[in-house]
């Protein structure tokens, strides 16, 4: 059976057979998440959580090239930008609150949620995969958290994944916003198995076509679609060593010096990657990790919340003009393309205290914040 009842252009829905299946078919903005896009794939996934003959959800990504190849690139960052630019913080507020209340349903989901996580899967693309029970990537994944190089930081429940990554990858993937590939994914805990890219539309037909009993089964027989796990790499234990030696730091200058200091190109493009995002948001970014090591992932996503809200409204002044380095970044990397962006900071050793601990300060009295009943 098909229903597109609940179909949006950017968006299509099919519940064939047991399952139900969701498609990004945004492919010319890489599948860059709307809110109606957002919307479609929530009523969806309310529908299916309450009728018992589904018994799991599939979701990918079409590319320019097919039904596969291109998962999620984020937010629609161009819509973010025009909506602070324009005081819109109606949209914008919307746009947060029910993107990651979505982030906390499918962490939550009581089926198996599948994502096929081929080709770009970064930003808001890692928030509607990182809570599946089944996490698939393939040679051509390209995972990232690039949120740092445009003035943000690593959302969507981001605090939450990147915090339980072994040691302090998630410090460095948050504040880099390194691209990984499957190898990585899989050896940092943000995929559960690697399969080539050329048995997708045969897993995906699979599906659809076989009589699951069950919700367990789905799961078993995905299991046994996976390529079998390899050993870590060289490159990838040396990596490890670096990473978790220097940014175990208290601050980010102390990271920077670390890395500086070890004597390996690997380190040193690092620490030159880290000198290319916002200062603010790179000491933004390692707080928020490590307080969310601690948190659960309501509680996170609440925070996330208080953050957002503070990320994409001025803070300043340069020249009479409002700072805001969220906005700023986007323009440098997506509008204007200079990338050239102008950062309220010129280095880290520039960011104090109190401009950091303000984006964890709440808006909203405790009763009514906009996420208070996850």
């Amino acid at each position: 059976m098909t229903d597109n009842s609940m179909n949006s252009p950017d968006v299509l829905l099919q519940q064939v057979g047991r399952m139900g299946f969701i498609t990004l078919a945004r492919p010319k903005a890489l599948n860059a998440l709307s809110l109606g896009m957002i919307r479609c794939i929530t009523e969806a996934l309310l529908d299916w959580r309450d009728n018992p003959q589904v018994l799991g959800v599939a979701v990918r990504g079409q590319s320019k090239d097919g039904d596969f190849g291109a998962f999620c690139a984020g937010g629609d960052i161009r819509f973010f930008h025009q909506a602070a630019r324009t005081s819109a913080w109606d949209e914008l507020d919307a746009f947060f609150t029910e993107e990651y209340a979505l982030n906390h349903l499918i962490h939550t989901y009581p089926k198996p949620y599948i994502a096929f996580m081929d080709g770009v899967v970064m930003g808001g693309g890692m928030g509607i995969s990182q809570g599946g029970t089944v996490r698939l990537v393939t040679e051509r994944t390209r995972m990232a958290m690039p949120e740092t190089a445009i003035g943000l930081f690593p959302d969507v429940g981001g605090g939450y994944f990147l915090s339980r990554c072994p040691g302090r990858v998630g410090e460095y993937l948050g504040m880099t916003g390194q691209v990984i590939g499957s190898r990585a994914a899989i050896a940092w805990g943000l995929a559960d198995g690697h399969v080539d890219a050329l048995q997708l539309p045969g897993i995906w037909q699979t599906l659809q076509s076989t009589p699951f009993e069950s919700g367990t089964a789905i799961e078993h027989w995905l299991g046994t679609r996976f390529m079998p796990e390899r050993e870590v790499d060289v490159a990838l234990r040396r990596q490890r060593m670096i990473i978790d030696q220097c940014f175990s730091n208290e601050q980010p200058v102390a990271i920077l010096a670390a890395l500086e200091g070890v004597g390996d190109s690997w380190a040193s493009d690092c620490a030159a990657t880290l000198k290319q995002r916002s200062p603010l948001m790179l000491a933004v970014t390692l707080q928020h990790i490590r307080r969310a090591r601690h948190m659960s992932l309501a509680e996170d996503l609440r925070l996330e919340r208080n953050m957002i809200w503070h990320s994409l409204r001025p803070t300043g002044t340069r020249a009479a003009e409002p700072i805001c380095e969220g906005v700023e970044g986007i323009r440098a990397l997506v509008i204007d393309k200079d990338h050239q962006p102008r950062w309220q900071h010129h280095s880290v050793a520039d960011v104090q205290a109190h401009e950091v601990e303000r984006f964890f300060q709440s808006p909203w009295a405790e009763q009514d914040h906009p996420l208070a009943k996850l």
